[in-house]
């Protein structure tokens, strides 16, 4: 089943399909440029533009971890500066540098411009399909609760996204968040210093895993908290548009409060 627009529309607000809730709303290109720079890919998927996120994301990994960025990161924090310079490989470094600067600009860039494209679609106030139903699932435009979006991600990474029927980010934030919590060895070293033995625990960790976790972690809240603020804003969107068509004659005289009355 393929969504159809009508014909005469040149910009919609929205697509809703089987894998998801795409939709133009107003961003700030600060704050995209600013998680492209925790993290190269994040302000790009913020975007909708998974395609390019993902390479940039799966790049950042695999230069990182070639590079031993993450550690010499965290031989720095810890004052150990001569190791931090051995460990790190200067030819990935600076292989990394101009990838990691696209990133901040192309993604700034793009939000600058999606904004000018939201003005002009909501200009033409084209009309969006707010239910579809297909054979392999249901999807449409509802409202939710922000914190409980966020809070969904707080527990894993993806769960927000997975509420907010933004199937491909949240599957995606699901397999790199398994796949990082695995390698960081995180979880034994939780449990080491919950019986008390901080030893075992920062013997066990691998700091260069490790450092990944706080940038995925609040990317996920963040991105679920907003993005349910924007479905709520598109579905009471859709439906003033609806009922203003339906219910509302085009002969009805609205009422207006007179001056000085309360």
């Amino acid at each position: 089943m393929k969504e159809q627009q009508p014909s005469s529309v040149r910009r919609s607000r929205a697509l809703v399909s089987i894998i998801g809730t795409t939709q133009l709303h107003l961003r700030s290109p600060v704050a995209i440029g600013f998680w492209s720079a925790i993290f190269p890919g994040m302000g790009h998927m913020m975007l909708s533009l998974y395609i390019r996120g993902f390479i940039l994301f799966i790049w950042e990994v695999v230069v990182n971890l070639s590079s031993h960025l993450n550690l010499a990161i965290f031989y720095s924090f810890t004052g150990r500066f001569e190791l931090a310079k051995s460990v790190l490989d200067t030819r990935w470094f600076i292989f990394y540098i101009p990838f990691y600067l696209f990133a901040i600009w192309d993604s700034h860039r793009i939000a600058v411009k999606l904004n000018n494209q939201f003005i002009l679609a909501a200009r033409e106030d084209a009309p969006v399909t707010p239910f579809i139903i297909h054979p392999l699932g249901i999807n449409y435009i509802d409202t939710g609760s922000p914190r409980m979006a966020a809070a969904w991600s707080l527990l894993t990474p993806g769960l927000g996204q997975l509420i907010n029927h933004r199937l491909v980010l949240a599957f995606f934030l699901i397999g790199w968040w398994g796949t990082i919590i695995y390698f960081s060895r995180v979880l034994p070293a939780i449990h080491y210093t919950m019986i008390g033995m901080f030893d075992e625990a920062a013997a066990v960790v691998c700091p260069q895993w490790l450092l990944n976790i706080p940038s995925i972690y609040l990317f996920g809240v963040y991105d679920a908290y907003v993005d349910t603020v924007e479905n709520n804003k598109l579905f009471e969107w859709e439906l003033s548009k609806f009922l203003r068509k339906q219910y509302q004659s085009s002969s009805f005289p609205m009422p207006f409060a007179k001056e000085g009355s309360s």
